[in-house]
């Protein structure tokens, strides 16, 4: 059989040669195809394939989907083609691959530029054999750190007429795949393992799955068809010297090296089971010459004899702060690309790198690389996240973490036994879930993380009875528990301050967020049924079940017997209607819960949960943010349970043997919504509005989210540290709602608003009347943006407030072009905005025919020229009938003369009437708007130029004493002493916050 010689090279063009030879049956580099011995086998792992399109090629729905075509090794030969640097380059082709999870993040990287190199330590048979020690407690006093060549070199325990059996086993997550990966690449590449002429990969996953028997032979050319005939795998002479072959994951095999269970055999023609060929191999019986790199986990290490091993190897993961950056390092940067992003990344690393450094309960986490791995995918998702970047949820990094780890595995059953191992629905996910689940729900219950050993064998291992679960419970406890489970190593203050009996150790969960995840996951899943509950749902099924033939009996027997005996017969049917009552009973206790931990009132002033996830992972580097609750605030509890009802998380959780049904999604949505809609109907701080926008964005529901804004008329996030993920949740979550849909009003003041986030909030700003975004940074480059928005024909805002932003007159002018052809904008709020006097001349001359009813422009550097302009076009201008002009340098006069202006003029002119608000006096009388302005003062004051405010509230302090002279009635005097009391309480104020202010500085 033949196969196109460019193929490599040129695979797309060689792929629409090959297919069009298929598809005409007419010969490819001049060798006539053999039909009759075509191949049409899908092969599992990594395998070279066509994928045929049933409409182009009708014959392949004959069950006929990939098609092999292939060269025998001695035709290869002949044509000068090397199949030995085919293998080379089509393993780096397959194991370059990188798997969805990883897609996630842009792209950026690559295998061979994230990889950083886990310690690896030698080991003897006694110490391997010992009692294994958690990832976290294992010591390396002096101990080198190897690599995986250096454990092939020749030692002289071991023959050199015979190949080296190397076992690397380390725990969950510590890099074993990872290692082996690269381990390949670097192969193919030439700069490893160069004295191995051929590298032979095999998943023990796949083989395990293949029950036919089968030769060495051909189930190397079953995988790799360009090694068909290959002389390297013949038996003959020593040429198997220059091969190794490489199993990962030994623990998925089922391997039995007893001689009465297995076989000897040392032709590699022979047919054998896959697991009788594996342990031939191992025991030098099969290709002898051959070296051998096996992988496997710390429960497996038994599996094959220390006989057949010449050296043990353990992966141990990053065992210092130093690697854990070189790991940050190359995965942050590379997926910031080379952007402004790089600065914010270099940031990033810093303060990760200076939590790791305290030896915090992160450090010890990100021990295993595979924690490692989350806390880039969540400083990514919280960094970098963007409008054009993929939808990714915080559920949706926990679940595709645990896939990544866990997928598809299942607690097998011993050596010996009959079964194989995917006869076991066994779900390795499903009894995490069931017991550090439970775990973890009892701590969330009870506002705990720290947990006792007696706690653990309780919730873990105190319901374990038969032989078989034991087993199952041993090999959970070596592979998995201290994969979630970290001992405590500091004494934070939501941990119990009583010390623990006989100083027993505690243990917490290794990512705080993993608690309340798989707390989340145990409740979704319906875990937490009541006995009675549980007892429900078995009569249910089982009189569900015989429900046909009961009522076919009673059709039968009712012509014989009286009816009123078949009452007890009506009341089995009833009871499966009964349990769905029940069940839907469960599931609207479930949004209840939901909605009780949302709305949580002693969490309510905390900071808002994506801030409380950024510090668990980079620390708090300042003052400790104040907390009102006194246990620890579980608050992504209930996002995750929303999280996990969304469709994509429900697909990934299937894959691990966890399975939400859609009724249950449903019958949780539908009682969520009216629980949602009634916590909304009271008052909510801005945190907690927060966290409701990130657990509708969690959901991924746009229905339900449409249903529980239409509560929602106003959102307020003052003060809310606004990111790029958060203006991307708050946008994501109103484009849910209809166009119809507006809010009263969006409330962003003092959020720490950049340029790049009004792009990403430019969604939310068509949905909302009111804009506030005072107290920002944005600068004259956002006034582009908002021009365009104001041109919108989507856009509906009435008011839009940018007080305190550096906007300066360029940005005004910009703002101001939009004006004349929007017809929605009533109020504009300019106050602060660096507007100066030509910045106000400009506005006087932009103003026209438009619909605006009020202008602010107070504290503008604005004098008395410019200031005089402007009034006079709102006069002229049809609708305006308010302008700010306070804390202005006007003079005494200019002032005089913008209150005579704003009255009506008595003859001729448009007769309208403009309140001009310049000061707290108007004349010899005190402004009716005094109120108003010293509020806007006291409001503001925090963030202006202290020395300038008080010098304007001096103007005003002289202003109402002259005032105050000139009155003659005894209850004006009053009003005045009044109005001059005001003044005075703010002119305190802002002298006391100047005196804090330098009483800090010296310190």
């Amino acid at each position: 059989m033949i196969c196109c010689c460019d193929f490599l090279t040129q695979p797309e063009k060689s792929l629409l040669i090959l297919l069009d030879c298929i598809e005409k049956r007419t010969q490819i580099s001049g060798y006539q195809l053999n039909w009759n011995k075509c191949e049409a086998l899908p092969l599992s792992g990594y395998c070279p394939s066509i994928n045929l399109n049933p409409l182009k090629f009708p014959w392949s729905q004959k069950g006929i989907k990939y098609i092999h075509v292939t060269l025998d090794y001695k035709e290869m030969v002949q044509d000068n083609i090397n199949p030995l640097e085919i293998h080379k380059k089509k393993l780096f082709l397959w194991f370059s691959h990188l798997p969805q999870e990883e897609k996630q993040f842009g792209g950026y990287f690559s295998p061979e530029t994230m990889h950083v190199d886990p310690l690896i330590l030698e080991r003897t048979a006694e110490e391997s054999a010992g009692l294994l020690s958690p990832p976290l407690q294992i010591q390396t006093p002096g101990s080198p750190s190897m690599t995986v060549e250096q454990l092939f070199e020749p030692t002289d325990a071991w023959s050199g007429d015979r190949g080296l059996n190397v076992l690397l086993y380390g725990a969950v997550g510590t890099g074993k795949s990872t290692v082996v990966r690269k381990l390949v690449l670097d192969w193919c590449a030439g700069t490893t393992l160069t004295h191995f002429k051929l590298l032979i990969p095999f998943s023990c996953e796949d083989l395990g799955q293949l029950s036919k028997a089968a030769s060495l032979r051909d189930l190397v050319s079953k995988k790799y068809l360009h090694l068909r005939k290959h002389p390297m795998l013949s038996g003959e002479g020593n040429q198997a010297k220059d091969v190794l072959f490489l199993f990962n994951g030994m623990e998925k095999m089922k391997l039995d090296f007893r001689i009465g269970a297995t076989e000897l055999c040392s032709d590699p023609n022979e047919a054998l089971l896959p697991s009788v060929a594996v342990v031939n191999l191992l025991r030098k019986y099969l290709l002898p010459e051959a070296s051998i790199l096996v992988t496997t986990r710390l429960s497996a290490l038994d599996r094959i004899p220390q006989k057949y091993v010449s050296r043990y190897a353990q992966i141990c993961g990053f065992n210092d702060p130093d690697r854990q950056r070189a790991y940050f390092t190359s995965r942050l940067l590379h997926q910031s690309g080379e952007t402004a992003r790089n600065h914010e990344a270099h940031a990033l690393i810093e303060l990760l790198y200076l939590n790791l450094q305290r030896e915090s309960q992160l450090a010890a986490a990100c021990f295993l690389p595979s924690y490692c791995w989350l806390t880039c995918a969540t400083l990514h998702f919280l960094h970098f996240t963007d409008a054009k970047a993929p939808i990714r949820t915080l559920t949706g990094i926990y679940t595709s973490f645990l896939r990544l780890n866990f997928g598809g595995e299942v607690l097998g059953t011993r050596t010996g036994t009959n079964l194989p191992i995917q006869e076991h629905p066994n779900s390795l996910m499903l009894y995490v879930v069931r017991t550090l689940g439970k775990l973890a729900f009892d701590g969330v219950t009870y506002k705990r993380m720290s947990f006792s050993e007696k706690e653990l064998e309780q919730w873990i291992g105190g319901k374990t009875k038969t032989d078989e679960e034991l087993h199952q419970l041993a090999v959970f406890r070596t592979d998995v528990l201290d994969f979630f489970l970290a001992p405590c190593l500091e004494s934070g203050k939501h941990l119990p301050e009583e010390p623990s009996e006989n100083g027993e150790r505690r243990y917490v969960f290794a990512v705080p967020a993993m608690q309340e995840y798989l707390a989340a996951l145990y409740v979704v899943l319906g875990e937490n049924k009541s006995a009675l509950e549980k007892l429900t749902r078995q009569v249910s099924v089982a009189i569900g079940q015989a429900s046909e033939d009961v009522n076919a009996i009673v059709n039968i027997l009712s012509k014989f017997i009286p009816l009123r005996i078949f009452a007890v017969f009506n009341l089995l049917k009833l009871f499966p209607k009964l349990y769905e009552k029940i069940s839907s009973r469960n599931k609207g206790s479930i949004a209840r819960t939901m909605a009780a931990e949302m709305f949580r009132t002693e969490d309510s002033y905390n900071e808002d949960v994506l801030d409380q996830v950024e510090q668990s992972l980079l620390g708090v580097h300042g003052p400790q943010p104040k907390q009102y609750s006194e246990g620890q605030p579980f608050e992504l509890y209930p996002i995750f349970m929303g999280g996990l009802l969304h469709y994509g998380n429900r697909v990934l959780l299937q894959q691990l043997g966890c399975s939400i049904q859609s009724t249950t999604v449903a019958q949780i949505t539908q009682a969520l919504r009216k629980y949602l809609v009634r916590e909304l109907s009271k008052p909510q701080p801005p945190e907690e509005l927060m966290d409701l926008l990130v657990l509708l964005y969690e959901f991924q529901n746009p229905r339900l989210t449409a249903e529980v804004l239409a509560s929602i008329r106003t959102i307020r996030l003052t003060n809310i540290r606004m990111t790029s993920l958060k203006c991307f949740v708050l946008s994501s979550v109103l484009s849910c709602a209809s166009p119809s849909y507006h809010l009263e009003e969006l409330d962003l003041s003092s959020c720490l608003l950049t340029h790049e986030m009004l792009q990403v909030l430019w969604p939310a700003f068509r949905h909302t009347y009111n804009l506030n975004l005072q107290f920002n940074s944005l600068g004259p480059e956002s006034c582009i943006l908002l021009r365009d928005l104001l041109l919108d024909p989507k856009s509906s805002i009435r008011s839009l407030q940018l007080c305190d932003n550096p906007l300066l007159e360029s940005g005004t002018s910009t703002l101001l072009k939009a004006l004349p052809e929007n017809q929605s904008l009533t109020h504009l709020s300019l106050m602060h905005t660096g507007l100066g006097d030509q910045g106000a001349l400009e506005l006087a001359q932009g103003l026209q025919h438009h619909s605006l009813q009020e202008l602010n422009v107070a504290y503008n550097n604005i004098g008395d020229n410019a200031a005089l302009a402007l009034v006079d076009a709102c006069r002229e201008h049809p609708t305006i009938h308010t302008v700010h002009l306070y804390l202005n340098p006007l003079s005494d006069v200019g002032k005089q003369s913008l209150y005579v202006r704003g009255v009506p003029k008595s003859h001729g002119g448009s007769g309208r009437q403009v309140r001009v608000l310049a000061s707290v006096t108007e004349g010899s009388d005190v402004s009716e708007d005094w109120h108003p302005i010293l509020s806007v003062i006291r409001e503001n004051a925090s963030s202006w130029d202290h020395e300038r405010v008080k010098q304007q509230l001096k103007v005003f302090l002289r202003d109402l004493e002259w005032g105050r002279q000139q009155q003659q009635s005894l209850w004006k005097r009053l009003h005045f002493r009044r109005v001059e009391k005001g003044v005075r309480q703010t002119l305190q104020m802002l002298e006391k916050d100047t005196l804090s202010a330098s009483k800090r500085y010296r310190k």
